[in-house]
């Protein structure tokens, strides 16, 4: 029997999923975030982290820092769907041109007395985070590093006591000399 004449479907091919971060610079407008943030949603793409900024003043430029994921196919299609929109200037995978540095701050409120405040102070400094505030009861940790080392010491303070956390997503940055 011929194999184009098999009984048989097509075996499924499945895709990976991968995380990709993009660098993505933008005219500084009102709108042009909200554009973005449309594109993603309109399409039924996730954002998981979004940083921007202004980083070209005299030339009214943002760089817009999204972390998302999808297949090859859908990255693809988000950065050619991103390359279309107006106030675009360009747009880089900067998980194809190599280990791009990636860090981020957080800011962790901790409440505790005793044994769990010392125990707080500890995984404050072999984390090298610093402390913002204190009090009695409480400290402000600031933690600025890889989103990896972010998680752990969050899931290490929250058996003390995590009160609240703030992050700021990811900034990210191709190495080499080369610009964006």
């Amino acid at each position: 029997m011929n194999a184009m004449n098999t009984h048989y479907p097509e075996p499924t091919r499945i895709e990976s999923v991968n995380r990709h971060t993009l660098a993505v610079v933008v005219d500084n407008e009102p709108g042009a975030l909200a554009r973005i943030a449309g594109l993603f949603s309109g399409r039924g793409y996730n954002i998981e982290s979004l940083t921007v900024s202004e980083t070209e003043e005299a030339r009214h430029l943002s760089r817009i820092t999204i972390v998302t994921t999808g297949t090859n196919a859908v990255i693809d299609q988000i950065k050619a769907q991103l390359d279309r929109l107006v106030p675009v200037h360009r747009v880089v995978d900067l998980t194809l041109q190599g280990q791009a540095l990636e860090r981020e701050l957080c800011l962790v409120k901790v409440a505790g007395t005793g044994e769990h405040r010392s125990e707080a102070l500890r995984l404050a400094s072999a984390f090298g985070a610093r402390t913002l505030d204190a009090t009695l009861n409480s400290f402000v940790f600031e933690l600025t590093g890889s989103t990896e080392e972010i998680d752990r010491f969050i899931r290490l303070l929250s058996v003390i006591g995590l009160v609240e956390i703030s992050r700021t997503g990811i900034a990210a940055m191709g190495r080499g000399a080369e610009p964006l």
